[in-house]
């Protein structure tokens, strides 16, 4: 009896040390920054945005670098708004973005496959006329080197057809009228999620970030301290 016990107790003490250790470690390793590289200029608008879970790259829909419109259709999105000037990017699990409208939506089979990283991946994109900074939009500026790091990141993101163009997923699932999904490479986990992708993009182009973080929270941390 004594054994029986003891297999219970520690069946059920291991997860509860595994997610103290998670968390633990998402906390430490987002309070570490990594610092914003020298830059040569501050003449390009970028931010950051949050919906209090999820982290979106926000950049000019178009400059003298890149037009994004031309590779992320307007006409992909129900309101067809091409006066938009901001476009966000944000990486995610195919099925949490397709499949889980809410909380209450969520199957068991798609939280597995997310958390271990066996389920695809895609890319959520939407457009906005203007932008209020705030507690959960936050703007910082960068050069023309150092974007074109980011678009380089963020192009590298999106699977491709064999002409080279981004695949707009068709659905309905749309949270607005001016957003669309595109099919995305890797693949999300507990160590690689949303906000990951974010940070890790923040990171590859020389802007302030943390070391790593799978939460929002981590990357806010680091632009509001």
């Amino acid at each position: 009896m004594k054994k029986i016990m003891k297999i219970i107790g520690w069946t059920v003490l291991i997860p509860v040390l595994l997610v103290i250790l998670y968390l633990s470690a998402a906390y430490i390793l987002s309070r570490i920054t990594v610092k914003k590289a020298p830059s040569n200029g501050d003449d390009i608008t970028l931010y950051i945005l949050t919906n209090g879970v999820h982290t979106d790259l926000v950049m000019p829909v178009r400059n003298s670098q890149i037009d994004w419109s031309k590779e992320v259709l307007f006409s992909n999105t129900t309101s067809n708004d091409t006066s938009a000037q901001w476009i966000a990017f944000g990486w995610g699990d195919k099925g949490f973005y397709l499949e889980t409208p809410t909380w209450a939506d969520l199957k068991f089979s798609t939280a597995v496959k997310a958390a271990t990283g066996l389920s695809s991946s895609a890319i959520h994109a939407t457009f906005y006329r203007s932008l209020r900074e705030g507690s959960e939009c936050i703007k910082f500026t960068t050069d023309s080197a150092h974007y074109a790091k980011l678009i380089t990141y963020i192009r590298e993101s999106f699977d491709r057809d064999e002409a080279g163009n981004v695949i707009h997923i068709k659905t309905d699932a749309n949270y607005g009228d001016a957003d669309a999904f595109y099919e995305a490479k890797g693949s999300y986990s507990l160590f690689h999620t949303c906000n990951t992708w974010a940070n890790s993009g923040l990171k590859y182009s020389g802007q302030r970030a943390c070391l790593w973080t799978p939460f929002d929270k981590g990357i806010f941390y680091q632009y509001r301290k």
